[in-house]
């Protein structure tokens, strides 16, 4: 029998107004509505709609940027989850948590109990946390090296696993005859005394519908391959390029093997903003009406943190000014490499920088009709750089709505994306096996 042909993987990344700095001011945005529950539930369920994989919320432990001139703050995302889980029945449902600014007992019991609210449909985005802003709201005047940071979130992901294996699959028994709710032979402790973290457990919450929830990473340092290439299940990336894309694709991939993992066990998801309309020309004119929504300030800050640099001051018009070495920044490195290369590839100005970064901070953006966008993902995706796409709609509600009601349908007739859910789990939708519990004994 032949294997079932391989289809996209579309996961919705959604950011308050859009992920445009300027999406705010524009009119089909809806800035007031970032602390609005029902906002975000229309949002999940347009996702469900087009039979999207998984939803998306990205989070730091400090204010981003200037909230003077952006649409900034809103929701914790696994609290926003769970009132989403509420209302779909489907679509998986990620949030970014910090290893660095938490511990693992806490973080397994959330994961464990999203898992279970929603069904098996919980993802966990695993970062490292990339700024001294957030240092300094958690007792630090300065940020973790960035080698510790991966050693910690090592250690962080170790006991978590542990944790979530800590009750069978079968170790609840219900005898209300005996009275005996659970076997606690099948309980374990994960009984954990490392460098960084000393916990007991068991957990206290059962395992959850998908044993662990999806592990994702978003980090392209040297750190943060290896760090996936062992552990993630799904990586949300950013490339500029096909060549780019084709070239990091090969080189996870390639990481693999070392740790007894097959490529299918990974799935590599770079960032697109797609720029929708109903001609080039019209998707163009979205294009350039944001441009000139933005603000030069609040651009130039985001480009100083990206870059390590103040370039408070510095002319829009001239060039970027000598940069740091990327082994000398700690905060979040690829992203540094990829705004250094992006500027010195094609010669911009600062002003043309920020104007290139508006939509994506480093991802793609791409602006065009929905045959155009589906064509650019068909290609990334057969072209061995693309298991599927993190959608960064620069405007929502309506650049989500776009994509679902124009794109998805383009890429179900190509044969590229499926037609209806054919799984319940955020692994099913991934293709991705249930984990078995560690303390599990094997069958004779």
């Amino acid at each position: 029998m032949s294997a079932a042909p391989r289809t996209l993987h579309l996961n919705a990344f959604l950011m308050n107004a859009g992920h445009h700095d300027a999406a705010w001011r524009h009119p089909a945005a809806s800035p007031e509505r970032v602390t609005d529950l029902a906002y975000f539930q229309e949002l999940a369920r347009t996702a469900e709609r087009g039979l999207l994989d998984s939803i998306f919320f990205a989070d730091g432990v400090a204010l981003w940027g200037k909230a003077r001139y952006n649409a900034l703050g809103g929701f914790e995302p696994l609290t926003l989850l769970s009132a989403i889980a509420a209302v779909t029945s489907r679509i998986g449902l990620i949030a970014t948590v910090s290893t660095t600014f938490n511990e693992p007992y806490n973080l397994a019991r959330k994961f464990a109990s999203l898992d279970h609210i929603s069904g098996g449909r919980a993802g966990w985005n695993i970062v490292t946390s990339g700024s001294v802003d957030e240092a300094r709201n958690f007792n630090r005047d300065e940020h973790l090296e960035h080698g510790v940071r991966y050693e910690r979130a090592r250690e962080f992901l170790e006991v978590a696993t542990k944790l979530w294996d800590s009750w069978e699959d079968d170790a609840i028994v219900l005898d209300k005859e005996r009275g005996v709710y659970a076997d606690t032979d099948k309980l374990h402790p994960a009984a954990h005394r490392g460098a960084h973290f000393s916990v007991a457990g068991p957990l206290n919450v059962p395992r959850s519908p998908q044993g662990h929830p999806l592990l994702v990473q978003a980090g392209s340092s040297e750190d943060g391959k290896e760090f996936a290439a062992q552990y993630a299940e799904a990586v949300f990336t950013a490339q500029q390029t096909l060549a780019d894309g084709q070239t990091f694709y090969k080189d996870l991939k390639s990481r693999l093997a070392k740790y007894g993992r097959a490529e299918e066990d990974l799935l590599v998801l770079p960032g697109i903003a797609p720029v929708i309309g109903s001609t080039e020309a019209e998707a163009k004119a979205l294009e350039q009406e944001l441009t000139e929504l933005q603000i030069p300030e609040y651009g130039l800050a985001q480009l100083s943190g990206m870059l390590g640099t103040d370039l408070t001051g510095l002319p829009l018009d001239g060039p970027l000014p000598d940069l740091p070495e990327e082994r000398d920044i700690n905060g979040n490195k690829s992203r540094f490499t990829l705004v250094a290369e992006l500027a010195r590839r094609d010669g911009l100005t600062l002003r043309e920088l920020i104007a290139r970064l508006g939509a994506g901070r480093g991802h793609r953006v791409h602006a065009g009709t929905p045959e155009q966008i589906a064509d650019q993902l068909e290609e990334w995706f057969t072209r061995g750089a693309a298991d599927g796409f993190n959608i960064m709609a620069p405007v929502l509600p309506t650049g989500l709505t776009d994509f679902v009601d124009h794109v998805v349908p383009i890429l179900q007739r190509r044969g590229l994306f499926r037609t209806e859910y054919t799984g319940a789990t955020l692994r099913e939708h991934y293709g991705l096996p249930r984990p078995a519990n560690r303390y599990a004994r094997n069958p004779a």
